[in-house]
């Protein structure tokens, strides 16, 4: 597309292999951006492509967890493109599958793994994204994926929520560090609640039971639905080009209202 919004960009997503991380990458494509799809689920990252195109898009296997994956992601930049406009930080994990998340019995170990993942990697992500796009006459956009989590306790999921909100914390510290050396280079935080991705499976279930749960919970959101992956790609799309030039260090939460008030206001007659 000669009149993209992501014309000539080149874009790294991390964790597009489904849900939001893959809503990004088509459309960053769809507005002209060339897409490197990374995450540990191959077979899903290569289906991303597939839907995109391989003109598009290619894939590359990254364990965010991992500094020496990003160091050969970087390299790979390097070689193939010579310059990295766009970072989206979004690979995370619930850490539901670990056992139990509340503060008095999550483990050490399902503590640490929830935030290696969803802290360490965005660390990691910044870190790579500030060293490839902070030479002269380049620059970029850093997009991290927290939550509505990172905003307010949740007892049930606490590692998570902790991760997350050390990501908003985080992503103010790339901002304001790469403004004060002038490196051209943005990073904001974006802070989905409720949006239905693979995520909430296991919360869901299946078939009459998650018809149930989705109406159960969806009665506590104020517009009376759940959000969308496409939705969450609208707003990094905007973060991502050149339209939100002097936004730097801000969160932006897209949640149907959720933390705009409290379930336990009045509701009229």
């Amino acid at each position: 597309m000669s009149d993209g919004r992501l014309t000539g960009k080149v874009a790294l997503i991390t964790g597009a292999a489904r849900g939001i991380g893959r809503a990004c990458a088509e459309r960053f494509a769809g507005e002209g951006a060339f897409v490197l799809v990374t995450d540990i689920d191959t077979e899903g990252a290569a289906e991303t492509v597939r839907r995109i195109g391989e003109s598009g898009a290619r894939w590359l296997e990254l364990d965010v967890r991992s500094e020496a994956d990003w160091a050969r992601a970087a390299v790979e930049v390097q070689r193939s493109h010579r310059r990295l406009d766009v970072v989206v930080n979004n690979a995370g994990i619930t850490g539901l599958d670990l056992g139990p998340q509340d503060p008095e019995h999550t483990t050490l170990e399902s503590w640490r793994a929830v935030h290696a993942t969803n802290l360490d990697g965005v660390f990691l992500g910044c870190r790579t994204a500030i060293e490839l796009m902070k030479p002269p006459g380049l620059g970029g956009s850093i997009v991290n994926i927290s939550s509505r989590s990172g905003q307010v306790g949740i007892s049930g999921a606490a590692a998570y929520a902790s991760s997350k909100a050390a990501v908003r914390n985080h992503s103010k510290s790339v901002a304001l560090y790469c403004a004060e050396r002038g490196y051209a280079i943005r990073c904001n935080s974006i802070h989905p609640g409720a949006i239905l991705t693979p995520m909430w499976d296991p919360l869901l279930g299946e078939g009459p039971a998650r018809e149930a749960a989705v109406r159960e919970f969806v009665a506590e959101v104020p517009l009376r639905r759940m959000g969308t992956p496409e939705e969450v790609a609208v707003m990094a799309l905007y973060l991502a080009s050149d339209e939100s030039s002097y936004v730097t260090g801000a969160e932006f939460v897209i949640d149907g209202g959720i933390l705009a008030g409290s379930v336990a206001q009045p509701r009229p007659e």
